[in-house]
């Protein structure tokens, strides 16, 4: 791989890839990918049959990622997720059993299902990238992803994710539904192309390398201007009671590179930030009573967010 075109290129085979089974699922497939590439974890929120787990699972086959899905339920423990320590019969001691958090693709199916206790266990693995068991740690594979999905209507007898605990995914994302002509694709593809591509993709970049490149992409000064307004707006506007952190505006800088080195470019246009701004900042605003109480959505109060914060025009992007 020589530059961000090549970047380009290796998005354009995973979606080909992905395409063949999954239709109109390309904006998804990149806003993943944008985790991947910022070494970061991602919430896939939507209704159930848009294909969350097939994508996840596709993903990992085709990047050659080590995978382990659980099913997240309320009688999970945290102890099925890290492992525990059994007892061996022959040498009389205990030996630690790894849990499925020990892969490289982790993904946490309807993860808003199990209980505060067993959705904390995640936190640790999530931040610091290490489990605790019994007083002794463990450090996990080396990338590590929690690719977690949950179901924004189907609200009885789940446990919603605290603030903490949804700051730790870089982005919320959305799959959506196909338009009229893919979903009559999906009649004429049958049963035989109902089977996730597994097999890694030819001549795969190195995931490394694409992070090196994604992290070499300049945010010239405006740009950086234009992040942190926007972040500062979002607590200053009236419906919203807990605003953008100082990690939300990392972690948009973080997004904003591997959106960038995705498109084939090594420097960021205005137009990376905001389109990265609802599925970095949206999950991570928190608003007011009123606003509640009147039904406004983060998603409109982040539009007339970037609407009022100028767009920078004077910067170099070459």
């Amino acid at each position: 791989m020589t530059g961000p075109s090549a970047a380009r290129d290796f998005l354009a085979a995973v979606a080909e890839r992905v395409e063949s089974r999954l239709f109109g699922v390309r904006e998804p497939l990149s806003l993943l990918l944008v985790g991947i590439l910022s070494d970061a974890h991602v919430l896939i929120d939507d209704v159930p049959g848009v294909g969350k787990t097939t994508l996840v699972r596709m993903l990992a086959g085709l990047l050659d990622l080590k995978f382990q899905r659980v099913q997240f339920t309320p009688d999970l423990m945290p102890s099925d997720i890290t492992g525990t320590s059994v007892l061996n019969l022959k040498t009389h001691e205990f030996e630690f059993r790894p849990g499925p958090v020990f892969t490289q693709v982790l993904l946490a199916d309807e993860i808003n299902r199990a209980t505060p206790k067993t959705q904390a266990a995640l936190l640790e693995a999530m931040q610091e990238r290490q489990v605790t068991v019994e007083g002794e740690t463990y450090p996990l594979p080396e990338p590590f992803f929690v690719l977690a999905t949950q179901n924004p209507v189907e609200l009885e007898g789940t446990f919603p994710l605290p603030e903490a605990q949804l700051d730790r995914f870089l982005l919320r994302i959305r799959m959506g539904y196909p338009d009229e002509d893919q979903e009559q694709r999906i009649l004429d593809a049958g049963r035989r192309s109902r089977g996730p591509v597994a097999t890694p993709l030819d001549d795969a970049p190195d995931l490394d390398e694409l992070r090196r490149l994604a992290s070499g992409v300049r945010i010239e000064r405006p740009i950086r201007r234009y992040v942190v307004a926007l972040a500062r707006a979002t607590r200053e506007h009236a419906d919203v009671q807990v605003g953008a952190s100082p990690r939300a505006i990392e972690h948009l800088g973080d997004a904003v590179r591997a959106r960038a080195v995705l498109d084939g470019r090594d420097y960021v246009l205005p137009d990376d930030v905001k389109g990265m701004a609802q599925p970095v900042l949206g999950h991570r605003l928190v608003l007011s009573t009123d606003a509640r109480i009147r039904d406004r959505r983060v998603e409109e109060i982040l539009e007339e967010v970037l609407e009022a914060v100028p767009v920078p025009v004077e910067f170099q992007g070459a």
